[in-house]
């Protein structure tokens, strides 16, 4: 079993930045692709960001792209999401994920984390 844990999620201003960890109980993350969701109250949650196992492909919502960045450190087993020029429409529950292969669909995923709250305020 794989146990994924997201943190640093909290308030913050539109136009601030901030990062997003997902650290994992078991082994490094070479050999799962990773991705990074969000749920906003009373939607659905959507797909933000992939990574693959090496790391050597990645993709973004296009509401997203451009200002996130997903990225990984095997050797600490650690997910990252670096979150530049936060919009009040990127409040949000995130979630990472970990799958036998990269996906935009999270039915894809096999493992999820308990999610981290991100607020962004005007």
């Amino acid at each position: 079993q794989v146990q994924l844990v997201e943190s640093g999620g909290r308030l913050v201003q539109a136009g601030d930045s901030l990062r997003l960890s997902c650290g994992s109980s078991g082994r490094p993350f070479s050999s799962y692709a990773m991705g990074w969701f969000r749920q906003a109250p009373g939607q659905e949650r959507v797909f933000i960001a992939f990574i693959s196992g090496s790391g050597g492909a990645t993709r973004y919502a296009d509401s997203v792209k451009g200002r996130f960045t997903i990225s990984k450190d095997n050797a600490k087993s650690t997910l990252y999401l670096q979150m530049n020029s936060l919009k009040p429409e990127d409040t949000a529950v995130y979630y990472c994920a970990a799958g036998l292969f990269t996906s935009i669909s999270r039915t894809d995923y096999n493992y999820w984390g308990q999610g981290t709250r991100v607020t962004v305020s005007s």
